[in-house]
């Protein structure tokens, strides 16, 4: 891991940031350390529903640009989250229908920022996160938007699936990523749509394909059998670009 300006070291300063209401994305706490200002801290990151990564010192060590962590490191946002209700109210402003990105475990963040960008070029209202597993607007997410994130709202949930159910009864449908899906040529990709992208390994999970409604593929003719997931993402996003806006 390459230590970034939003990488906050020790228990004091580590502390201070979840008190000034600081978000936390990932936080790092050395495998073994039980004391006071530990456990704080880890009462801190519960109320937030921070995930916390149990490591090595020697991990830690390597982590450190400081060599002063003090048994724990932590990720900040480089940017403020929006509410999944924001972004709705985006869409309403525009008087569209609401297009939503969804991530399902998306951990590189610069993946990430791609899909963020992409979100914003091709007209989408907003990106949702999950709070756990999964990169957050850290500052190479920021870096790799290239600047969308200043244009295109990203919110950030603690249940993916939870949340794809109070959309569905605000009339926001599903389609996810697979490559055991249906063409994406032949699917009606129109209306108030959420496009679910799954993890860079191991895809879309059950729990999260199964709230969605359809599941489109990317047709493939090469020698190899997958796209990157901010590429997969843009191939589909793309498409339902072309059936909302030009598609006669």
């Amino acid at each position: 891991m390459r230590y970034e300006e939003y990488t906050v070291e020790g228990r004091n300063a580590v502390t201070e940031a979840f008190r000034a209401g600081k978000t936390v994305d990932k936080l790092y706490i050395q495998d073994g350390c039980h004391d006071g200002a530990i456990n704080t801290i880890r009462r801190l990151a519960g109320k937030q529903g921070c995930m916390i990564n149990y490591v090595s010192k020697e991990r830690l060590d390597q982590m450190s640009a400081t060599g002063k962590h003090q048994g724990v490191i932590a990720q900040t946002a480089a940017y403020a989250y929006a509410e999944v209700k924001d972004i709705l109210e985006i869409a309403k402003s525009r008087g569209e229908e609401p297009f939503l990105f969804l991530l399902d475990e998306i951990e590189d963040p610069h993946n990430l920022g791609a899909i963020i960008r992409t979100a914003n070029l091709c007209g989408a209202h907003g990106v949702i996160i999950p709070k756990r597993r999964a990169a957050g607007l850290t500052a190479a997410a920021v870096r790799a938007s290239a600047g969308a994130v200043n244009y295109t709202p990203v919110a950030k949930v603690t249940n993916l699936g939870k949340t794809m159910e109070e959309l569905k009864e605000k009339g926001i449908w599903f389609v996810c990523a697979d490559m055991g899906g249906e063409v994406m040529y032949r699917q009606n990709l129109t209306g108030p749509i959420g496009l679910v992208i799954g993890n860079e390994g191991s895809g879309v999970s059950r729990l999260v394909r199964e709230k969605c409604d359809y599941v489109a593929s990317i047709p493939m003719h090469g020698d190899i059998d997958s796209l990157n997931a901010s590429v997969a993402a843009g191939v589909l996003a793309y498409e339902i670009v072309r059936q909302r806006k030009y598609q006669k």
